[in-house]
């Protein structure tokens, strides 16, 4: 399902709940007092309820179906459907329980719910209690489903049958279940971020290493202590950048690493390479994803020297901006077709010209929205600017002093 499939029918989902419990709602809401008007019709005190009731259900549920976010979201779904009780299993085990008879009934509630885990169907059964004062004779059991199918079912009690508890349990497991394939959309899209940092790391690896090991050799008799220096910063650059810990780092950390990467860059390429940097520093406390600028760092020094005979300047700035921190990173080199640039960008073009540029790219937007993409000019023998825009104040991300 896509995320526009599952927002629609979140929203879907939402309102079936509300058109399903209005009318329990105003028969609780008619006996309360004249003062209550002021708080809106009985229909939208209903409504209103419903709605809130469901939003605090929804955050345990986005963290996947556990012991832990059921017991959380059963009291909520037990009010939404106003049962005498209900719980929430997995295909193995009951999850959750909330309401009197847990200890008659929750062990014999597998029992009830395997046929509904078998075939991905509602359905309505006696509990076959035989405690005549036990007010759970009839139970509701309504499937809850994920990418991979049926994952567990919600049992309602009730103290008879009734179609309208069906229905309304029914609806309640969709809306369950859509904000489990949202949990499971949130952790394939961590999964999706990992990944791609590995393919950042895996893409430094091969040629940037080889090359700056082997400048590093050709020092080794010459110049014994400039060798030494160098694999110090060799040694602090391939740590930092393949740490095992943190989506995040500080723009500080961010530019440290890059130094080390210009110090060796700058041991192949010799005076060839010119670097100037020009850092505010009310803006090296901002943070931004993890391995973010480095990438398009090593494309300038690429564009501008490897491509070319000629020397290269590159010029990295950071400035605050008021809200956000904008880090512009631009070279003299030959530059690129921009028609070439927008294809590599959208995943059309693997190229090696474009060395982290789509990763990059996409990684800021599923951060921060689309509108802080990268923002890339160049044209063909005119350089590459590229300009990154960090908000300072987003989740995950610490404002400065």
């Amino acid at each position: 399902m896509t995320g526009i499939e599952l927002a629609a029918a979140g929203a879907v989902g939402a309102v079936l709940l509300a058109a399903g419990f209005v009318l329990g709602r105003i028969t609780a809401h008619r006996g309360r007092r004249t003062a209550d008007l002021d708080l809106g019709t009985p229909v939208e005190r209903a409504t209103f309820h419903t709605l809130h009731t469901a939003s605090l259900a929804a955050p345990p549920l986005r963290a996947g179906l556990t012991e832990e976010t059921a017991r959380r979201a059963a009291g909520r779904l037990r009010s939404l459907l106003g049962t005498e009780a209900l719980c929430l299993t997995d295909r193995t085990a009951v999850l959750a329980w909330h309401g009197p008879g847990g200890g008659r009934h929750r062990d014999r509630a597998m029992d009830l719910a395997a046929e509904t885990l078998g075939s991905g169907r509602s359905r309505s059964a006696h509990t076959g209690c035989a405690d005549v004062d036990c007010p759970l004779r009839w139970a509701v059991v309504a499937p809850l489903t994920g990418e991979d199918g049926v994952l567990g079912a919600l049992v309602a009690y009730g103290s008879r049958e009734s179609a309208v508890l069906v229905r309304a349990a029914t609806e309640v497991a969709r809306w369950v279940s859509v904000q489990l394939e949202l949990a499971e959309l949130d952790r394939s899209r961590t999964r999706i971020v990992e990944a791609e940092i590995r393919a950042l790391r895996a893409q430094i690896s091969p040629h940037f290493i080889f090359n700056s090991l082997a400048a590093i050799a050709s020092f080794v008799r010459t110049d014994p202590e400039r060798a030494r220096e160098l694999l110090l910063e060799f040694a602090d650059f391939t740590r930092y950048s393949f740490r095992r810990h943190g989506d995040f780092a500080q723009l500080a950390d961010e530019l440290r690493s890059i130094e080390q990467y210009l110090a060796l860059a700058g041991a192949r390429f010799g005076d060839r390479l010119k670097v100037t940097l020009q850092i505010a520093p009310e803006v090296l406390p901002v943070a931004l994803p993890f391995l973010c600028l480095q990438p398009l760092v090593e494309n300038a020094v690429k564009h501008g020297l490897e491509d070319s005979a000629e020397g290269c300047r590159v010029v990295i700035a950071a400035r605050d901006a008021g809200a956000e921190a904008v880090v512009t990173i631009e070279d003299d080199g030959v530059g690129m077709d921009p028609e070439e640039l927008r294809a590599i960008l959208r995943g059309e073009r693997p190229s090696s010209s474009g060395i982290g540029l789509s990763n990059v790219d996409e990684r800021l937007r599923q951060v921060y929205g689309p509108e802080h993409g990268l923002v890339i000019e160049t044209g063909v023998g005119a350089g590459m600017k590229v300009t990154v825009r960090i908000p300072k104040y987003r989740p995950g991300v610490h404002p400065t002093a």
